[in-house]
């Protein structure tokens, strides 16, 4: 069965630094782009982080950029993101998504199970 199992959320300090991972069973996650997705409850989601297939092309939410860096290893069918300078505003669920088509337009094809960032002093 293909399944997402993201992981690597977190209690930190304002400034401090999370990997979350996002590592793909029963199917090649390089055939797909990778998305991070946030959730806050009673928000709107937002996808903080995109990357294609190839790895070529990657997009960033506003409040995010300059943060966050998406990166994936095709060799361990996983995606990862580097999150730096976390504040308190990106406290959230953050699920890992398997998408198809472009970081510029795409759907969701499967989704990891969430995993929280809690940013607080």
């Amino acid at each position: 069965q293909p399944q997402l199992a993201d992981s690597g959320g977190d209690l930190v300090q304002p400034g401090g630094s999370l990997t979350l991972s996002c590592a793909a069973s029963g199917f090649t996650l390089d055939r797909h782009g990778i998305g991070w997705v946030r959730h806050v409850p009673g928000k709107e989601r937002e996808e903080v982080a995109c990357i294609s297939s190839s790895g070529d092309v990657t997009t960033y939410a506003d409040s995010v950029k300059g943060r966050f860096t998406i990166s994936r290893d095709k060799e361990k069918n996983t995606g990862y993101l580097q999150m730096n300078n976390l504040k308190s505003e990106d406290t959230a669920v953050y699920r890992c998504a398997a998408l198809w088509g472009s970081c510029h337009g795409h759907t969701y094809d499967y989704w990891g199970q969430g995993t929280q960032v809690t940013v607080s002093s």
